[in-house]
């Protein structure tokens, strides 16, 4: 497959998942999420939509980086452990917004911590940009993580 497409391809994927992630999510900002007590360091609602494009487009490089790289095994370790914490990503919309659960949301995100961490490792061996794309998500998702961590701790 040319690059251009296989890079076409990694938009589609990540951009899906975006979106996908938005249906959950958009309908609860302004209601059930508004309702819950969150922690003062939690930011305005607009910094969401305009991080998670960036960390997505990243994201997007990323893949396509490893994609484009030699055939391995770790490049395909790599690109396994990608679409996996990719899948749980979108899990945590569905699980935190869709199904309003604060804690499973937060057990789904300390999942998809130790499944970014393994990732950009993996994707170390293979491509280090591919794997320093993913550095800012991994740091949005840590930021998550607390930011859900405070959450169950207020309202439960």
């Amino acid at each position: 497959m040319k690059p251009a497409l296989r890079l076409a391809a990694a938009f589609a994927l990540c951009f899906a998942v975006a979106a996908l992630g938005g249906l959950a999510t958009a309908p609860k900002i302004a209601t059930w999420y508004a309702a819950l007590n969150k922690p003062s360091f939690t930011p305005p609602n607009y910094v969401f939509p305009i991080a998670w494009n960036i960390l997505y487009a990243l994201m997007t490089i990323s893949l396509w980086r490893l994609w484009q790289a030699g055939e391995s095994e770790m490049r395909n370790r790599a690109i396994t452990l990608f679409l996996l914490q990719l899948a749980v990503n979108l899990a945590w919309s569905w699980i935190f917004f869709g199904a309003e659960s604060i804690r499973g949301g937060l057990a789904v995100i300390l999942a998809l911590d130790a499944l970014v961490i393994w990732t950009i490792y993996a994707a170390w061996q293979t491509d280090r940009i591919a794997a320093a794309l993913l550095l800012p998500y991994l740091l949005w998702i840590g930021y998550a993580t607390a930011l859900n961590a405070g959450i169950v701790r207020l309202n439960t």
